[in-house]
This record gives structure tokens, sequence and C-alpha cells, in this order.
């Protein structure tokens, strides 16, 4: 017998939309299944079998929003923690930056179910981007070594050749190997570090592991989508036309 599974599991394997939505959309009979509605959580199919969404599903994907934020340091990119501020506080009218020409008109909707779409340290700031649409949000976290991250890293002190080869070359830290994509001098005390996959607070600890001290930690692009002109602490919508 082929093998089956579960029918939420197999939209999210086919990038249709997140599990979440997955789930809603089966709910609400918005799933056809080799052209019949299934509206049961927990159907199972076979990989062969075609899956698509109805019109009305679509619709409800094209009306949720991305937004990408220049986040500061201090605002915690997903759950507060310690007293500090959830970075989604800062979207709101008079933060939103005066390039913004998605043709987007702010609505307070725009807030529900907002999240990140991956990981920025609270003692990190630059690009952070917060999503409705499950898709999004799937590609950069389950697929996130698909899409190059660039940071500038600035430093409290000159980086020596040595300490740069030994950065390239992945330095082992708490018996676990930490590399990254490229590394290269940007100015006498800022580097320009290129990641895919990041772990937490990666950066900091491998230059720590090679005696350098970072001041900075400054994310500039996450796939093809860079910061650009983004003040600190204002936000634009993603453009209907751009791409990770």
């Amino acid at each position: 017998m082929t093998d089956t599974l579960r029918l939420s599991k197999r939209m999210t394997e086919l990038g249709l939309c997140s599990r979440r939505e997955a789930d809603e959309f089966i709910e609400m009979g918005l799933v056809r299944v080799d052209g019949e509605v299934v509206d049961v959580l927990g159907s199972r199919v076979r990989p062969d079998q075609q899956i698509e969404l109805t019109r009305q599903a679509m619709a409800m994907q094209a009306d949720r929003v991305t937004i990408l934020l220049n986040k500061p340091v201090g605002y915690a990119a997903g759950l507060s923690e310690n007293g500090e501020w959830p970075a989604w506080m800062l979207i709101k009218p008079e933060t939103r930056s005066a390039s913004d020409h998605s043709g987007y008109a702010f609505l307070k909707k725009h807030l529900n179910q907002l999240a990140p779409a991956g990981k920025l340290d609270v003692d990190s700031s630059g690009l952070l981007v917060l999503t409705q649409d499950g898709r999004i949000a799937r590609k950069l976290i389950a697929d996130a070594a698909d899409f190059e991250q660039e940071y500038l890293v600035g430093l409290d002190g000159e980086v020596s050749e040595t300490a740069l080869a030994r950065l390239a070359a992945g330095v082992t830290v708490d018996d676990e190997l930490l590399k990254l994509a490229r590394v290269s001098r940007q100015s006498d005390r800022q580097l320009r570090v290129l990641l895919r996959d990041s772990h937490k607070r990666q950066i900091r600890r491998m230059a720590d592991a090679v005696g350098l001290r970072v001041t900075e930690v400054r994310r500039i692009r996450v796939g093809r989508i860079a910061l650009g002109d983004l003040a600190q602490g204002q936000w634009r919508y993603l453009r209907p036309e751009e791409r990770f």
C-alpha cells in the first residue's frame, strides 16, 4: 500500500501554506484533493494526489501582509522576556517609513497574527521580517538554509588576519561547530558576515572564541531583500513584486 501522510503536512511540503493555515483552510472547506473538497482535520493523502486551494483561500492569503522592520537593540523579535519590548509594538502609523510605496493602507487587522519569520537577537539590530503569510514564514524558517543573511559586525579593536582566518574556517564552541558562509573585513573595526541557517548568538559566540569583542551586530539583508534606507525603528510593507 502506498504510504500516506496528513493532508496539512503535505500542504506545507508543497509550499501552499503554513501548517496552521492548512488546518484553518481544511476546517473551512477550502481545500480540494483530486477535485473533491476535504474538510476533516487529520485526513490523509497519497503523495501523488492533486491538492489545491480554492479561490477563497487564495484571496485570504493575498490579503495577508508582510512587514519589514529595522529593529533597534532592546526589542525582542518574538515573545518578550525580562521586560523587553516586543518588536511588533513598533508597527504603527507614525513609525511607517516615508519611503513605503507599497500602496497598502495601514489597517489594524495587519497586526493580527503578525509573527517573526526568523530570529534576531534582542541585542542585535536591523532587518526583521514580520508576516501574516504562512508561506513566507515557512520559507524563512523551515528553509532558512536557502536564504543568505548579511550582517555588519562592529568590533572593539582591530581584527587580525589570524582571527579572520579562524572565523572563515569555522569555530567549535561548546562542542558545536559553527561556520559562516563568508566573512570579510569591511573596515578596520567592522566585518561583513554572511550566514545561512544561523544559530542563536552565533556571530558573538564565534567572535568571543577567537578573542574579538563585538560592539554591534546589524542585519542588512535576508535573501534578496535588503534593509536599504529604512531608518532604525521604522517599517514598511513588503511589496507584492518583491521576493526573498
